[in-house]
């Protein structure tokens, strides 16, 4: 029962960031003439050469992939969310055109404002992607086709293809807007915007740092970061191959917070080393320390 509740709720979740979506582009996107990146960024072209429906051609292009992901990636999950947010954002592209939004548009007078407008538009698209990708789904286009790629070659890197796709827009921007250099930057931001929103979503506030500490004193600092830091230690046997002694290797995982006071007791050993890494997220079942 808790499981058909919480998917239920996943679906409803998904819903409505297919619907935020959707606002996105006929709020930002549309008004201020400009494309923004992967699938999307191509059928904007199209959509503001030719006049296609944008829904219409959205739903046109990723109800085949949809089908293949089915077939090739064997993801129900995946191929369920993928689809409620293809439909929904879809049907609500095609509603929306019908509804008088012009209170709501934001149409940049000039170059600053409608940078403004790429950004916010970015933020959204973020927000919108890293969600849908932790809901078990995808935002549908050049993802669908990355996951079946991915499925049959896993040692295959797209950054270049989908750096490629993105290059193409923009430059393809620049004629379809009539020979304007703003769309294609535009385009640029809305990218980079979105990117580093959707990787700040994705990794989420359980960022952290990892302490690699070489030291001939484990055990003074171990029940120092212990006592004042409430973080245990793993600790494995070293040896310096410069000085042929024996030392000890620390490894402790802090969040961000605490990088400050990590330091400041790392001081009070002189005969230590210290290398930091950033981390990403950590899993476990871990106690808390009195």
């Amino acid at each position: 029962m808790k499981k058909r509740t919480k998917r239920v709720l996943d679906y409803l979740a998904i819903s409505a960031i297919a619907l935020l979506g959707a606002l996105n582009f006929q709020i930002f996107v549309f008004p201020n003439d400009f494309a923004p990146s992967g699938m999307n960024g191509i059928l904007t072209i199209i959509r503001h050469v030719f006049g296609v429906n944008f829904g219409m051609l959205y739903l046109f292009i990723n109800i085949p992939l949809l089908i293949a992901a089915f077939f090739v990636m064997r993801s129900r999950k995946y191929v369920i969310c993928s689809f409620i947010y293809v439909v929904v954002f879809s049907v609500s592209s095609i509603l929306i055109r019908n509804l008088d939004l012009s209170s709501l548009m934001f149409h940049g007078n000039d170059g600053g404002e409608r940078i403004m407008a790429a950004v916010a538009a970015g933020v959204f698209s973020g927000f919108n992607y890293s969600v849908t990708i932790r809901l078990g789904g995808c935002t549908g286009g050049l993802d669908i086709v990355a996951g079946l790629i991915i499925h049959k070659k896993p040692s295959i890197n797209l950054v270049w293809l989908v750096f490629g796709i993105n290059v193409g827009v923009a430059a393809v921007s620049f004629f379809a807007y009539g020979m304007d250099y703003v769309p294609v930057i535009l385009c640029i931001i809305y990218s980079f915007v979105t990117s580093r929103v959707g990787d700040l979503i994705l990794k989420g506030a359980r960022t952290a740092a990892k302490f690699e500490i070489v030291t001939s004193e484990p055990e003074e600092l171990s029940q120092a970061l212990m006592s004042q830091l409430h973080h245990g230690c793993t600790v494995l046997p070293a040896r310096g191959m410069y000085s042929h002694t024996d030392k000890s290797l620390l490894i402790c995982v802090v969040n961000r917070r605490q990088i400050a006071d990590f330091e400041r007791i790392i001081r009070e050993f002189d005969d230590t080393f210290v290398i930091v890494s950033p981390v990403t997220r950590t899993y476990g079942n871990f106690k808390h320390i009195k």
